[in-house]
C-alpha cells in the first residue's frame, strides 16, 4: 500500500516546497502571535514594492547637482564644498566587507558630471532627469526622500534594503514577510505576500524570506505569462477537477481523523488550511493575472505593447491586479537581477533601463489614480544604494559609478502620503545624506505605519530585535 507521504507527493503541489509553505495556516501558532488588530489607524490596505536590482544612480535619476558639472574632473578637495571623505559620516555609515586596504570603493575623489540633462515639472517644481518624462508627468502625486542611506556597499545590499541588515550580522526577516506576520488576509484565495520576477538568484533568497517568523510568511513567487504562474499550483494532466477535488477530500478527512487525536497540534491544523488554500488558488491565481483580460488602452498604458517596456509593465500591471484583488503586499523586480550596475557605460546603461520601467511605473501610478486605488495602495520604488559622485576609475575606467552606500533616493506615492513634496536631501556633490538622514529600516517603520503596524510592537519571543531593525516612521512624507 502506499504511504500518505507518496500519496500526497502524487497530487503536483510540491508541498515541501517553499510556495506552498508560504500558503500554510491561516491561525496562530505559539511562534507567531500574530497582530489581531492594528497598532495604530491603517492609511493603505495594501503595498506595491517596486525594487531595481543593481543601484540606480540618484544622481541621473531623482537627485540631480548641477555642481557635478561645474566640478567635472576636479577632486572633491578642489571645489568650496566639505570634502566629503572627511566627513565624520563617512566613517559613521561604512562598512566594508573586504579589507581597508584593498577596498576602493566609494572613495573615489575625481569628480564625474552628470550624464543626463534635468528640469523641475509640475506645480511643485521637482527636480527629476530627462531619462523620465512619463514619471516627471506624476511629480506632483509622488513623495521623494533624498537622505537615504544605508552599510554595506556590495550587492548584498539588495538583502539589507530588504532585511534592514548587513551581512555580517544576523538576518532578519524581510519587510513583505513582517507585513504578512502582521496583518490578516482580504483575499481567502490568495496569498497575502506575493512576488513578482524575482528574487533569480539564490543569494538575494533573503529579500522574500521570513527566516525565523516561519515559511509561512515568506513571499510567494509568481510568473507573469507562464502556463503554470504558481510553482506546483496546478493539478496533473491526466486528473480532472473532480477527481482532484475527491482527493483533497480524502486528504481533510485522514488530516480530521489525525486532528481527533491531536487537537492541539497547532501545525497539523496548519496543513489541513493550505490544502484548502492551495486547491482555491489554482483559480484565483491565474486569474488575478491574467493581463489579457484588460483592455488594450491599459495595456498600452504600462507599455505592453513595446518590447522594451513589456517586461516591466507586465509585471506592474500584474501588481495593480493583485492588490485590486486584496493582496497585502506585492514585491515587484521590473528588470533582471543587477541590470541597473553601471561601474562603465553609465549613460548608455541608465538611459535603456530608464526607457525600460518610466513608461510602465507611470502607467501604474495614473492607473491606480483613475480607478480610485490610491486611497487604498502605496507604492514605494527603492534600489539598494546610489551611485558615487566621483568617477570610477578601476581598470582604466572612465565612464561609469561604483556603489554609494552614504546618500541616495526612493520615492512613495499613494494611500496616506503626501504629493507633490520632497524630504531630505544630500549635500552639493550628491554624496552624503545631510542630517540624521534615513536608515533602510526607516523605510520599512513608515510602510508598516501606513498598514497600521508599529514595527516596535512585532515581536517574537526569544528574538530580540536591535533598534536599528526598528527603524523610526519618517512622518514628514505622511499626509
Amino acid at each position: 500500500m502506499a504511504s500518505r507521504r507518496n500519496f500526497f507527493s502524487k497530487m503536483g503541489l510540491g508541498f515541501a516546497q517553499l510556495a506552498l509553505g508560504s500558503m500554510l495556516a491561516e491561525e496562530a501558532t505559539a511562534t507567531e502571535q500574530q497582530a489581531t488588530e492594528y497598532h495604530v489607524p491603517p492609511r493603505a490596505k495594501s503595498i506595491i514594492w517596486v525594487f531595481l536590482s543593481g543601484g540606480y544612480s540618484h544622481l541621473e535619476t531623482f537627485d540631480p547637482k548641477p555642481a557635478l558639472n561645474r566640478y567635472a574632473g576636479k577632486t572633491y578637495a578642489e571645489t568650496p564644498f566639505e570634502n566629503p571623505l572627511e566627513s565624520p559620516l563617512h566613517r559613521a555609515r561604512f562598512r566594508s566587507v573586504p579589507a581597508e586596504e584593498i577596498n576602493v570603493r566609494d572613495v573615489y575623489p575625481t569628480i564625474f558630471p552628470m550624464q543626463v540633462g534635468f528640469r523641475q515639472h509640475g506645480q511643485s517644481g521637482i527636480a527629476i532627469t530627462d531619462w523620465w518624462p512619463h514619471l516627471a508627468r506624476c511629480v506632483d502625486d509622488i513623495a521623494f526622500v533624498r537622505n537615504m542611506w544605508t552599510t554595506d556597499n556590495d550587492h548584498a545590499a539588495e538583502n539589507q534594503i530588504h532585511t534592514g541588515r548587513h551581512r555580517l550580522d544576523e538576518t532578519q526577516p524581510s519587510i513583505g514577510a513582517w507585513t504578512h506576520f502582521g496583518l490578516g488576509t482580504i483575499n481567502e484565495n490568495l496569498p497575502r505576500f506575493v512576488v513578482l520576477g524575482g528574487p533569480t538568484r539564490s543569494d538575494t533568497r533573503p529579500s522574500i524570506d521570513a527566516y525565523y517568523l516561519g515559511p509561512q510568511h515568506a513571499g510567494v513567487p509568481l510568473q507573469i505569462g507562464a502556463s503554470t504562474p504558481l510553482a506546483f499550483g496546478a493539478r496533473q494532466p491526466q486528473q480532472s477537477a473532480l477527481q482532484q477535488a475527491n482527493e483533497f477530500d480524502l486528504v481533510a478527512k485522514l488530516h480530521r481523523l489525525a486532528g481527533a487525536k491531536r487537537p492541539h497540534d497547532e501545525h497539523l491544523r496548519a496543513r489541513i488550511q493550505a490544502y484548502d488554500l492551495a486547491f482555491r488558488m489554482q483559480a484565483a491565481v491565474p486569474d488575478a493575472i491574467e493581463l489579457k483580460r484588460e483592455t488594450k488602452e491599459v495595456q498600452q498604458l504600462y507599455g505592453l505593447d513595446r518590447e522594451e517596456t513589456k517586461m516591466a509593465g507586465s509585471r506592474l500591471l500584474g501588481a495593480r491586479r493583485l492588490v485590486e484583488r486584496g493582496v497585502r503586499f506585492v514585491q515587484v523586480f521590473p528588470s533582471a537581477y543587477g541590470r541597473w550596475d553601471s561601474h562603465q557605460k553609465l549613460k548608455e546603461n541608465h538611459s535603456k533601463m530608464c526607457l525600460s520601467v518610466d513608461k510602465p511605473i507611470a502607467g501604474l501610478l495614473q492607473d491606480l489614480k483613475r480607478r480610485g486605488m490610491m486611497n487604498d495602495v502605496a507604492v514605494v520604488f527603492c534600489t539598494e544604494f546610489g551611485r558615487t559622485p566621483g568617477l570610477e576609475q578601476r581598470s582604466g575606467g572612465n565612464t561609469g559609478r561604483d556603489h554609494h552606500p552614504n546618500g541616495f533616493t526612493i520615492w512613495m506615492a499613494g494611500a496616506g502620503l503626501k504629493k507633490g513634496h520632497v524630504h531630505g536631501a544630500t549635500d552639493e556633490l550628491g554624496y552624503h545624506a545631510l542630517g540624521q538622514g534615513h536608515y533602510v529600516t526607516d523605510l520599512h517603520a513608515t510602510v508598516l505605519h501606513l498598514l497600521g503596524l508599529d514595527s516596535r510592537r512585532l515581536e517574537i519571543p526569544g528574538r530580540k530585535r536591535l533598534d536599528i531593525d526598528r527603524g523610526e516612521v519618517i512622518h514628514d512624507v505622511l499626509s
